[in-house]
């Protein structure tokens, strides 16, 4: 057992893989729900914990009284052999709650000074709803939860912490994907298809392509590098005539075959940007009935969703109300949160309660911009570790040199970079929220190397920029692939471009992108139209978004196909006006072929209809 799997008060024990208290190494009985309260009181070691704060974290949803929770406390004090008139370890602080008391050894929760402490406070909480719908599904009972906040307030996080507590347990598979603002609705699967991916090149996934070609060809003829050009045109014939249909069955089942063999947790990140097959996948997978080994976590900004007219709110809420799913809203953090934050950034600061309380209300408890603000202070020496802060100085520079938006602070932090590392960042911000270095480099005819090294130094600090890997590409290129903290760093970097550099930044990764996939170009469709539009390449974007609708089409997601056809469409009449016609004729065309197998056949009806009254427009323009 690691240190991150236990928490040690001698002579006790709490052994979190297991949900076990052990003394001297010898499990003592405790009930789940009593184990739960000991951990968060553990955790939170040294502070009061409120009542409030333990009814909530531990009966979200279910109205209890306190008598519920000093029942727990009386089972943890006998487990404890903790006489409440003198404690050892659990002080109770009468009509507010109670305060752990006793030595930590080790914890994963309380880090001693120089441990990795990952910054995260006040959402031990969710976390543990997270570890029990994880325990629902080691069992069989399939679990979809829904992670809901606004930008900021601490999604990934949460979600990055569990995840670290449950890769202690060695059998459990992580598979990860992202949805991306750039491609959003119409890159078909894409967050599905990227985890996957990153399965097939993580530890055990010598299986994988063996277990897909059984249960799910439809999603393996997506995956390229998983299958020999020979098995690929094998794979062409034996799907001819599937349908979306058949792909949606094709991969719950592979989901549960995965999960049958070792528990899969399935994460899909900011789903407010995700293209309607996915939804149509993760409602698939919640409204199957038989026992699966599986948790899929979604997380998405409610607020996003519903500006754009995303459907994701309506799925969610049909899935709530037939109680397949679950939602773990977070809330902004209360000021003990973010006085626990400044103790463990700073722990030999003495920093009196005015400057938590300060933090708080100029952030509201949005965690992102409380680490914002906290380290902008720390990099003008007002808050130092060993030293007292000039109370006074603190409070003034919160009060006056803190901007009002967590936008406007992070422009603070960018123009306080040297040059190189402004520019760095802004072309990796057109290269996407997460990316390759060699992407980067195209934008700034940089060597790779050279932009490898600062991108992994921002990283390494801390600063803006996260290590995700490498990847290698089909030209045989290894580069570094790295990823933005949060997508408002990548926002606001992005916006800051001029235009005509920005114009500069698209052309050139998307034209390295092309010499990088040769023959094999078309499998990034998509994200060469994206570029090519934002480069005002129109032509380049109309042959990529045709692209990426027959890379749609043969995902059986006509209504994205359509999407991107209808989009390029549009771009015709950004062309000369001699190319207008024929270019126009091929769209409709194409449409009405995805139309007909959608089987709309009035829609192909009317595509045909457009595209014959456009034949005799341009039969007349020649004539």
């Amino acid at each position: 057992m690691t240190p991150d799997t236990q928490l040690v008060f001698h002579p006790f024990c709490l052994d979190l893989l297991n949900q076990l208290l052990l003394r001297d190494g010898a499990p003592i009985p405790l009930t789940p729900k009593a184990f739960a309260v000991l951990h968060l009181l553990v955790t939170h070691a040294g502070r009061l914990v409120t009542k409030v704060e333990l009814l909530s974290a531990l009966w979200a949803g279910t109205h209890v009284q306190d008598s519920v929770l000093k029942v727990c406390i009386r089972e943890i004090r006998r487990a404890l052999s903790d006489p409440a008139r003198s404690p050892r370890f659990i002080e109770t602080l009468h009509r507010r709650g109670y305060r752990f008391i006793g030595r930590i050894a080790i914890s994963a929760g309380q880090p001693e000074r120089g441990s990795n402490w990952n910054g995260l406070v006040g959402r031990e909480g969710e976390i543990l709803r997270m570890q029990g719908w994880l325990d629902r599904s080691l069992l069989g009972e399939r679990q979809v939860v829904f992670v809901t906040g606004e930008a900021g307030i601490g999604k990934t996080a949460v979600v990055d912490a569990f995840l670290e507590r449950a890769a202690g347990a060695p059998f459990i598979r992580i598979a990860r994907g992202i949805c991306l603002e750039q491609y959003g609705a119409g890159e078909a699967y894409m967050p599905v298809l990227e985890a996957l991916g990153r399965l097939s090149r993580g530890p055990g996934s010598a299986g994988l392509a063996a277990l897909l070609r059984r249960h799910a060809p439809t999603w393996l003829i997506q995956m390229p590098a998983l299958v020999s050009e020979e098995e690929r045109g094998a794979l062409h014939r034996e799907v001819i005539g599937a349908t979306k249909e058949r792909m949606l069955r094709e991969m719950a089942e592979a989901m549960e075959a995965l999960a049958a063999e070792a528990p899969l947790i399935l994460v899909l990140e900011d789903l407010h940007w995700s293209d309607y097959s996915t939804l149509g996948l993760i409602t698939s997978l919640a409204r199957r009935r038989g026992p699966a080994r599986l948790l899929l976590i979604g997380t998405y900004r409610p607020s996003e969703a519903l500006l754009s007219h995303h459907p994701l709110e309506a799925v969610k809420q049909q899935l709530l109300m037939r109680r397949r799913c679950q939602e773990e809203c977070l809330a902004y953090l209360p000021e003990t949160a973010v006085a626990e934050y400044l103790t463990r950034r700073f722990p030999e600061a003495r920093l009196p309660g005015e400057v938590a309380r300060a933090i708080h209300q100029r952030t509201n408890g949005n965690p992102l911009f409380m680490v914002n603000v906290v380290e902008y202070l720390a990099s003008r020496k007002l808050i130092v570790s060993d030293s007292a802060p000039d109370l006074r100085e603190v409070l003034k520079e919160v009060e006056t040199g803190v901007p009002e938006s967590l936008r406007q602070m992070i422009e603070m932090q960018v123009n306080r970079l040297p040059a190189g590392e402004q520019s760095l960042l802004e072309a990796a911000s057109v290269a996407g929220l997460e990316f390759s270095a060699l992407a980067v480099a195209a934008g700034q005819k940089a060597a790779l190397p050279a932009v490898e090294e600062a991108c992994e130094a921002l990283a390494h600090r801390g600063q803006f920029l996260r290590p995700t890997g490498t990847g290698c590409l089909p030209d045989g290129t290894v580069s570094a692939r790295l990823g933005f903290i949060h997508s408002l760093y990548q926002s606001v970097l992005y916006h800051r471009i001029p235009l005509a550099r920005r114009l500069r930044l698209h052309q050139r990764i998307a034209e390295r992108g092309i010499a990088v996939y040769g023959e094999r170009a078309g499998e990034i469709a998509g994200e060469l139209s994206v570029h090519f539009e934002q480069a005002r390449d129109y032509r380049s974007a109309i042959r990529y978004l045709r692209e990426a609708a027959d890379n749609a089409a043969r995902r059986f997601a006509n209504r994205e196909a359509v999407a991107h056809l209808t989009r390029a469409f549009d771009l015709v009449n950004r062309l000369p006006a001699a190319e207008h016609g024929g270019l126009q004729m091929a769209i409709l065309e194409q449409v009405g072929m995805v139309r007909r197998s959608m089987g709309d056949m009035q829609g192909a009806a009317d595509d045909f209809e457009a595209l014959v009254a456009l034949a005799r427009e341009q039969g007349r323009a020649n004539a």
